[in-house]
């Protein structure tokens, strides 16, 4: 799909011609339909898949090639194992995408009021949405190649923005956001002087149609609404067109810069 962001595929970023390994973590909807895209975009690359499950790819997506390994973002020996499943691809992954995020699930909602926070909650919210982003990027730091470009990028929240905040409530998801985003940012700090040729990218996709929306999205305008397939090509849209100098941007859907 071709955008006034990215008119070609063919430019400086673009994927069609990058070779070597590419990860999405999280086989949500957003995760399954950005490896349905990239098998198409991104056809020098071999695609891994990584969840809790291993990978639980839908009857649309491209099965032939992609390759899964299990991982647990909130478990330190699932990470060691997802590391050392990987270690093959040193030097030669290009590009990670992690879609992992928590939201609501059964005993957690989010908040509306003071009252209904609870540490429990809380630190679930985190070790999903704040603390597994860093530990994913610590355990792939030694697979990335020092010669080529490197994207590294996870999803954020708009929600996440301390800067944009207006309406309040959502203890929670909004601070664990926000504490992905200062993360990353220092990592994208870091890797400036560590790995010169990467970027690190924080990216709201919009309101996406997947189950981590479904209980909120009644009052959103159908035009505002992106069906997972819209929503993937979106974002690599956004990613093909940055580059070291663009490393620790928090970014919508549409390539515009967030305040944090």
């Amino acid at each position: 799909m071709a955008s006034a962001l990215n008119p070609s595929a063919d430019g400086a970023h673009g994927l069609r011609h990058w070779q070597g390994d590419a990860l999405v973590v999280g086989c949500g909807g957003i995760g399954r339909a950005l490896m349905a895209e990239l098998g198409r975009r991104a056809p020098g690359l071999t695609l891994w898949a990584a969840s809790r499950q291993g990978w639980c790819p839908g009857p649309e997506d491209p099965a032939t090639g992609i390759r899964s390994v299990a991982l647990d973002l909130t478990d330190d020996s699932s990470l060691e194992r997802f590391a050392l499943a990987l270690e093959p691809l040193r030097s030669s992954l290009r590009l990670v995408i992690n879609t992992a995020g928590l939201l609501h699930q059964s005993g957690l909602q989010p908040e509306k009021r003071l009252r209904q926070v609870n540490r429990q909650a809380l630190e679930q919210l985190f070790a999903v949405n704040a603390y597994g982003p860093l530990l994913l990027a610590q355990a792939v730091e030694p697979l990335l190649s020092r010669s080529e470009p490197v994207l590294f990028a996870s999803l954020s929240a708009r929600v996440g923005s301390i800067g944009d905040n207006q309406l309040g409530g959502w203890y929670g998801y909004r601070a664990a956001k926000a504490a992905q985003n200062q993360f990353l940012r220092c990592l994208a700090l870091e890797w400036k002087r560590r790995l010169p040729l990467a970027c690190v990218s924080l990216l709201h996709p919009g309101t996406t149609e997947t189950p981590l929306t479904a209980p909120f999205r009644a009052s959103v305008p159908a035009e505002r609404l992106f069906s997972p397939e819209r929503a993937a090509s979106q974002l690599l849209d956004v990613l093909e067109v940055q580059g070291p100098e663009q490393s620790g941007r928090f970014l919508a859907w549409n390539g515009a810069e967030i305040p944090w």
